[in-house]
């Protein structure tokens, strides 16, 4: 081949490759945007069967709606509109919550509505009415999957059903059947709870908002799931997320204004005179009965839920027991609640030993704006904290791990700086792949003489709970995990039991202004002892069954919290443990001659929360189930295995009219970015990446073919 025929072929293979690539590129950008034509095979909109009338415009749907695409372009269809009355009661450490959520379908279609939505972590929700018009429906607790059963035979049959199934300790799913055109259906539910006790607060807090999960795994067909059905979220079912369709509510794009208002109101008892009170995260309004009585309301009438509630007391001083008890007989049974605060930090000399603390922050997508402001200005109050002789490390996660430093290192100037200029440029991008972060943080360094302590900041924003929590009982070792839940709506349930398992406490930071507050709050009780070895002596005679079985250590501020059943009421209970190397105890009396209505409830909540964490240690499922099974349906609980339906004798749509069902949004947290999570989030409801995938091979083997067919031209030629 000469130099003008080398020269030629260069230029025909150069422009043949590069036609290739465009080629190529041209298939991958079509297959794209067909993707992204074609309907979303979300299952957050799903009709029971092809419904094609009844759909309109956006020109023709009133302001305020919520709407849904559908198979028709441009057409849409209205989804059910919700508001929700929330109505507190609290007498001592003892609440009652009433949750009222009406449905109305502004359609013309008969529609099922199905809404995720949270409550605290230890609500034991006993209690379903559904309200149509003047008539009353009363739910019963039923196992899981007959309840079920119940709820969609109601639905084929036209009669109104709603069914409330619990998804995790703090979430929890409502289904409405056959809400008719222009129809209100309410479905009111009830919970008992204790508040929450630390450092002289008490402290009552109300979520209002599920939050977006971040879901790792494989994408699972429904006959590879473990248990349950198929639900109408975002996410399909992925190995390591079996429920992962049942977590993930659609969620509402901001810009669209909020939705599902929220009324509040608590009636507190305090039982003592209040030095202070406040609400957290929304303005109320105050109505004082009495010194220890008063009425709060929300200030404004529809709060959009997108934040958790929370509210602060303080007893006046001098007026906060040291002890509180509180009892109900159920049958032949007695049951009894105690709290007992240990002594104060004033009151026993410290011990202040040295500490190596590895400090993990969460930097993923849903950290971001608001929240990872909170956690960069924690951290670094944290890392200030430090004292020479302690050594420390920073761990960022997101999508990947990372360490500020190869190892543990010694407090210094040079350390500290370095450690604060590190945290000050973090930014939150990317998922939430938490299980290499808690592993990396309870690696076991160089033995030192020093307390082994863990720092985790992060919203929690995960669906793998499970399988975090096993890292954590697992690899805890000689470490102390403290959790601090940062932003408006974290994730309590990981946040508590990972602080349960790994035997420290955990806080929460809602706002900027608080985190000096918390923090400092918090580095009191990991500076100084626990109280330790408790053990409980309850009368010789008495039969008790006490829960939790094995006590925690306490750390500063913190009371200890049991509850138990008993035989009888004669005589006392007394409680010991170590302080500062000291022993400690206190002795109460056990009769009460005041009843304290939900207690025996309380206790079953209890016993089927450590039935639960019995499962993460080993014993075999259906024994748990079983166990759990007879506890829910004796005292009437919702539970992983039993659920609460209710249904309607007489039937409401007729037959031959369709049923639509449709999965209600709910609102983005405040303060989060939308862009950062759903850029964040594994899109599993759609195939797009694959699509694009192969869109980019295209690209790859046409610019091989073109090289190969180049190639067999200049050897013929």
């Amino acid at each position: 081949m000469n130099n003008e025929q080398q020269s030629d072929f260069s230029l025909e293979f150069l422009v043949g490759l590069l036609l290739s690539i465009l080629s190529g590129f041209f298939i991958s950008m079509v297959l794209v945007l067909l993707v992204m034509l074609l309907p979303v095979s979300s299952q957050a909109a799903e009709s029971v069967e092809p419904l094609n009338h009844h759909l309109m415009s956006k020109n023709e749907v009133s302001s305020g709606s919520v709407l849904f695409r559908t198979d028709v372009p441009g057409q849409y269809r209205q989804a059910p509109v919700l508001k929700t009355d929330v109505d507190i009661r609290v007498s001592g450490m003892l609440v009652r919550t009433r949750v009222v959520q009406r449905f109305k379908n502004p359609g013309q279609e008969w529609l099922e509505g199905i809404y995720v939505f949270p409550l605290p972590e230890k609500a034991a929700v006993d209690r379903l009415k559904m309200r149509i018009g003047d008539r009353v429906i009363e739910g019963q607790i039923k196992e899981k999957i007959q309840a079920k059963k119940i709820y969609e035979q109601a639905k084929r049959q036209g009669r109104k059903a709603a069914l409330v199934e619990q998804e995790r300790a703090n979430m929890f799913t409502n289904s409405i059947a056959n809400i008719g055109p222009d129809e209100i259906i309410s479905v009111e539910i009830e919970y008992q709870q204790t508040l929450h006790y630390d450092s002289g607060q008490f402290r009552l807090r109300f979520p209002l908002v599920v939050a977006p999960r971040y879901i790792p795994g494989a994408r699972i067909d429904i006959d590879e799931r473990v248990q349950g059905y198929s639900g109408s979220g975002w996410a399909h079912d992925t190995d390591q997320v079996t429920d992962a369709s049942r977590i993930t509510p659609p969620v509402a794009n901001p810009q669209s204004g909020s939705l599902n208002p929220v009324t509040l109101r608590v009636d507190l008892d305090a039982g003592f005179p209040l030095d202070s009170l406040k609400s957290s995260y929304h303005k109320i309004d105050k109505q004082v009965l009495s010194e220890t009585r008063m009425t709060l309301t929300l200030q404004e009438k529809n709060v959009p839920a997108d934040r958790d509630f929370e509210l602060v007391w303080q007893p006046q001083k001098g007026h906060m027991p040291r002890a509180a008890l509180f009892n109900e007989r159920n049958g032949s049974d007695f049951f009894s609640l105690l709290m007992v605060l240990p002594p104060d930090v004033e009151q026993t000399p410290l011990q202040v030993m040295p500490r190596e603390v590895i400090y993990v922050i969460d930097t993923s997508g849903s950290m971001g704006g608001a929240s990872i402001r909170q956690a960069r200005q924690a951290l670094q109050y944290a890392i200030k904290a430090l004292k020479p002789g302690d050594y420390f490390n920073v761990i960022q996660f997101n999508s990947v791990t990372s360490r500020l430093f190869e190892r543990a290192v010694p407090v210094d100037s040079a350390n500290i700086n370095k450690a604060l200029a590190y945290v000050q440029s973090l930014n939150a991008n990317g998922g939430t792949e938490m299980a290499a972060a808690l592993n990396a943080a309870l690696e076991q360094a160089e033995k030192r003489e020093v307390v082994r302590q863990v720092v985790f900041l992060t919203d929690g924003s995960i669906g793998n709970e499970e399988a975090l929590f096993a890292i954590i009982k697992n690899k805890l070792d000689n470490s102390r995990l403290f959790t601090v839940g940062i932003g408006s709506a974290p994730n309590s349930h990981f946040m508590s039991k990972a602080a349960q398992y790994g035997r420290g406490s955990y806080t929460y930071i809602g706002k900027i202004d608080e985190v000096d507050e918390k923090m400092s709050l918090l580095f009191r009780k990991i500076q100084n002892p626990v109280l330790s070895n408790i053990q409980v002596h309850w009368p010789d005679k008495t039969r008790v069954e006490m829960w939790p079985q094995r006590l925690p250590d306490l750390y500063t501020g913190e009371p200890l919290m049991l509850i138990a059943r008993l035989s009888d009421q004669n005589g006392s209970v007394t409680i010991k443990g170590e302080r500062a190397q000291q022993q400690w105890q206190v002795s109460l009396p056990l009769k009460s001659e005041q009843s304290s209505p939900g207690v025996a409830v309380l206790w079953a909540r209890e016993k089927i929360a450590s039935l639960m964490d019995r499962l993460r240690e080993g014993v075999a499922a259906d024994i748990i189930k079983t166990a759990v099974t007879d506890v829910a349906l004796r005292y009437q609980l919702v539970s992983r295995y039993t659920s609460l339906v209710a249904v309607d004798v007489t039937p409401s749509r007729p037959q031959h009219d369709p049923l639509v069902s449709q999965a209600l949004k709910v609102n983005l947290p405040a303060g989060w970015q939308q862009g950062k999570v759903l850029s964040s989030l594994p899109q599993t409801a759609t195939d797009s990446f694959w699509n694009l995938l192969v869109g980019l091979l295209l690209i790859v083997l046409g610019s091989l073919l073109s090289l190969s067919f180049r190639r067999r031209s200049a050897h013929a030629a």
